[in-house]
């Protein structure tokens, strides 16, 4: 029996080329970093003159400094192609903040007020799942059009699109109108989320929820919930991520259905497609919230973490500006876009009338 070992110029070239695949992401990941650096500097610098000159300028945070100044570069110079494999990167990051964001929950906490967000999530589901549809064929969508705006809305936008991308097989003009609409309703929930929240004084931690529960990609619920404060940043991650957990199933479910039309492939191994798409994030999110909870880390250990889960999220919240382009919704028509204003108003509605009932008059903390 002979054994086949690689050549040293295989070795060699194989390392060279995962080191040039490195040196694409830097100027990316610099850029990332740099708008970040400079929300934070412009934040400090606002401060710095309210205080010191009493000069009446807006109190605005440096996450939505970070968005501001990415949407800038993104809809003006625009994003050269040298920079756009290390701005991608912005999803790890984003995913590595909520991983550690684990951290700062004790577990019994995750286990109470989250099995209370999974019901929600779940009457969430079935309203944006059914209301989508409807609006979809009521305005004369395309099929797998209507079914991607379903998916994204109802649980985690771009991520959940690009899950079912691959699974029903859409168009490709379906999957890049349904993402910019999705998009859009993200941008237009960071400016109006927050204003609504303080003129119905909601708490940091009902707001949280809310966020988690109607704003459908986790970069976006993320950052809307950041901006009303810390804690209902918290509360945002720990519903958008029962929400994110949903996504196999829903995914699954289209599908079979598109295979049971002949219009998508078969789906022989129900349970390995689950575990495919299932977020991985999720179990790292619990298993630190686990570790916190048990005196695992001490005192010291767990300011580190949530430092660092700062740190991760500085790059995600610069992302999320940097990958919006407004002028990519000029072509796609207004239906889809009216589809998704329309169905996410309703959730959005829906879903402060549970929170309302839930955490507030229901009084869960």
């Amino acid at each position: 029996m002979s054994t086949v070992l690689a050549s040293p110029d295989t070795s060699a070239r194989s390392s060279a080329s995962v080191y040039r695949g490195s040196l694409r992401l830097l100027p990316g990941m610099a850029l990332l970093f740099g708008i970040g650096f400079l929300g934070k500097l412009i934040e400090h610098e606002f401060t710095h003159l309210r205080t010191e000159y009493h000069l009446r300028l807006p109190q605005i945070e440096y996450v939505l400094w970070a968005i501001i100044l990415g949407l800038i570069v993104s809809n003006t110079i625009g994003v050269k192609p040298i920079f756009r494999p290390g701005v991608a990167t912005y999803e790890l990051w984003l995913k590595l903040g909520i991983v550690l964001v684990g951290a700062r929950f004790v577990f019994s906490d995750v286990l109470r007020i989250g099995t209370v967000s999974l019901v929600l999530v779940f009457i969430e589901l079935a309203l944006s799942l059914t209301v989508m549809t409807l609006l979809g064929r009521i305005f004369g969508l395309r099929p797998k059009l209507t079914s991607l705006l379903a998916i994204g809305s109802s649980i985690c936008g771009v991520t959940a699109i690009m899950a079912a991308r691959g699974a029903i097989e859409p168009e490709e003009e379906d999957v890049s109108t349904s993402i910019a609409a999705i998009l859009t309703l993200g941008a237009i929930a960071l400016f109006t989320f927050p204003a609504i929240g303080h003129l119905l004084h909601l708490s940091q931690e009902s707001y949280g929820i809310w966020t988690g529960l109607a704003v459908d990609n986790t970069a976006e619920a993320t950052v809307t919930g950041a901006l009303y404060g810390d804690v209902a940043g918290r509360f945002a991650i720990l519903a958008k991520t029962a929400r994110s957990a949903f996504i196999g199933f829903v995914v699954l479910g289209y599908a079979v259905y598109w295979a049971s039309k002949g219009q998508a492939p078969d789906v022989p191994n129900k349970a390995l497609f689950l575990w495919q798409k299932f977020p991985k994030f999720i179990l790292g999110f619990l298993i630190i919230s686990v570790l916190a909870s048990s005196s695992f880390f001490n005192s010291s250990q767990l300011s580190s973490l949530s430092n660092l889960s700062r740190w991760a999220f500085l790059p995600a919240f610069a992302g999320v500006g940097l990958r919006t382009n407004l002028r990519d919704l000029t072509g796609q028509g207004w239906r889809p876009i009216v589809v998704g204003i329309l169905g996410e108003i309703f959730i959005a509605l829906v879903t402060l009338g549970l929170v309302y009932w839930t955490f507030i008059r229901g009084d869960i903390r």
